[in-house]
């Protein structure tokens, strides 16, 4: 259950009516639907191989057949079928989702990832029916599919859904995904859809099998595969993403400071407690600004940067702004997992100006600065700055870390250049070469 921007406005059938791609004086209304659906389920299909998202054909068969948009009704077609956008099915009393239907582009990759085969036993962690539908296309009349959820909600219109599909075969359980799945086990694969802080699913994994795991460490998020490797997992192609956060016994709370009434958000994992009067007064006071001289271009990747943040310096965090309220409030670098250093009464975060075009591509470049607010703002926003200008030197242009999943007990090697994340049931191993 991935999370994103919220999806387009509601547009019906009507609306692609209005171009005159259907003729509706000689077919029903179902027949509209179901036309239209087929086509915008191809383009997403198309779209989808051409991002390089989809790159087997068995994956391409299971996203052509599976209809996706029987499994969130109430949603349009177009919002459906957008290939980067997650369908939001269920939001808490503040408003925050809790189930989705997640990214087709995101499903894909950690479809592709798991290299599911014919007959093969395969769990999923977080439910909602189409995911697991595309498994069961995937793994076949002869394989397993068990897909947990600790709501009722989502598990209720799972079994619906699956069997007015032509599913019936898979295996819906209601519970905590900590334990529920045991019985069913081991797994040739197991693919989690809710955002994990820990991973204790490793003894549920066959030999050979792989684990794909949206994990989250230092407030930042990546879709991990892991494969065996003695007493440990080795973790390959981290994918940045977003995902519904787990409930239940693997639930894990940051730190939060809601400012200005919610208009702006700061969020840490760890460290001492936040003063949410303290920050307010940061933020309302005067600031420290800085720049780089770093640039980047509109559509370059810079995930590396959040990861040598969140290695480098103890106080790395997130900071998120309300589009209809944040203002001028903060400039934020980019919308999501904005990345700031963050001190109990004080914070600091990227930002960003316009720099000049590059000569030769006419590509709009962007400077990276910082802003620093509170007490100790103008000493985060140095930090700050030298780490960005550090990454830019040293591990722009490099691979980024690699990622090893050990027991929670396990002797770890300490990285020379790197971090461990300790855990209830593991520690992560976040290492630069």
């Amino acid at each position: 259950m991935a999370v994103s921007a919220p999806s387009s406005p509601r547009s019906g059938p009507s609306h692609e009516l209005s171009h005159g791609r259907v003729n509706v004086a000689h077919v029903t209304q179902d027949t509209v639907s179901s036309e239209l659906s087929g086509r915008l389920c191809a383009d997403m299909v198309d779209q989808l191989q051409k991002r390089g998202s989809i790159r087997s054909a068995e994956v391409a068969a299971a996203f052509a057949k599976v209809p996706r948009e029987k499994f969130a009704p109430e949603a349009s077609l177009s919002a459906v079928y957008s290939a980067m956008d997650v369908v939001i099915t269920k939001r808490n009393a503040d408003g925050k989702a809790t189930s989705s239907v997640s990214a087709p582009w995101l499903q894909a990759e950690m479809l592709e990832a798991a290299r599911l085969m014919p007959g093969a036993q395969v769990l999923e962690v977080g439910s909602g029916g189409y995911n697991a539908a595309l498994i069961a296309e995937l793994v076949g009349p002869e394989g397993l599919v068990v897909t947990v959820d600790i709501d009722p909600f989502v598990t209720e219109r799972a079994v619906r859904f699956l069997a007015e599909t032509g599913y019936p075969q898979v295996k819906v359980v209601l519970g905590d995904a900590e334990h529920a799945a045991q019985e069913f086990g081991p797994f040739d694969a197991i693919v989690v859809t809710v955002g994990a802080w820990d991973c204790p699913w490793g003894p549920l994994l066959a030999p050979e099998g792989r684990m794909v795991v949206p994990l989250r460490f230092s407030g930042i998020t990546r879709s991990i595969t892991f494969i065996r490797d003695g007493n440990r997992f080795v973790g390959l192609d981290p994918t940045v993403c977003g995902f519904v956060p787990m409930q239940g016994s693997g639930a894990h709370r940051e730190q939060m400071a809601a400012l200005a009434d919610g208009a702006v958000t700061l969020t840490i994992d760890g460290g001492p407690g936040l003063d949410t009067a303290a920050q307010n007064q940061a933020l309302a006071g005067d600031r420290t600004e800085l720049w780089t001289g770093v640039v980047v271009g509109g559509c370059e990747p810079f995930d590396t940067l959040h990861l040598w943040l969140a290695t480098v310096d103890d106080t790395f965090g997130v900071i998120w702004r309300d589009p209809d309220r944040a203002g001028d409030l903060v400039r934020l670098a980019v919308r999501w997992f904005c990345p700031a250093l963050i001190m109990p009464d004080s914070f600091a975060y990227l930002t960003i100006r316009d720099g000049h075009r590059d000569q030769e591509s006419e590509t709009p470049r962007h400077e990276f600065g910082v802003h620093g607010h509170g007490r100790s703002g103008a000493e985060l926003a140095q930090r700050l700055l030298t780490h960005v200008r550090t990454w830019d030197r040293d591990r722009r242009k490099g691979p980024g870390p690699g990622f090893t999943l050990y027991p929670a007990g396990a002797a770890v090697p300490n990285p020379t250049m790197g971090r461990i994340f300790p855990k209830r049931h593991t520690q992560l191993v976040m290492a630069w070469t």
